[in-house]
């Protein structure tokens, strides 16, 4: 797995922030557009591409792309 697919899939979440928004950095719990429903739509993708089960509750500490790729390869 690597970060820019990562972040280019998790960008994909979201229908109106610009793909170009996210990077390692961003703290996507500050973004306008982040909702309870981006959220359940970015742990299903996490499933579906990276066969990787994640809760709501593991994911909930995460602040930034870069943290929630770390957790997701952790799980690996």
């Amino acid at each position: 797995m690597e970060m820019n697919e990562f972040i280019k899939n998790f960008g994909d979440q979201f229908d109106d922030t610009d793909l170009s928004t996210f990077t390692p950095e961003t703290r996507f719990r500050d973004l306008e557009e982040w909702s309870s429903l981006v959220a359940l739509a970015v742990l299903n993708m996490v499933g579906k591409k990276y066969a990787i089960k994640l809760l709501p509750d593991e994911m909930k500490p995460t602040q930034t792309i870069q943290e929630l790729y770390d957790l997701v390869l952790s799980k690996k």
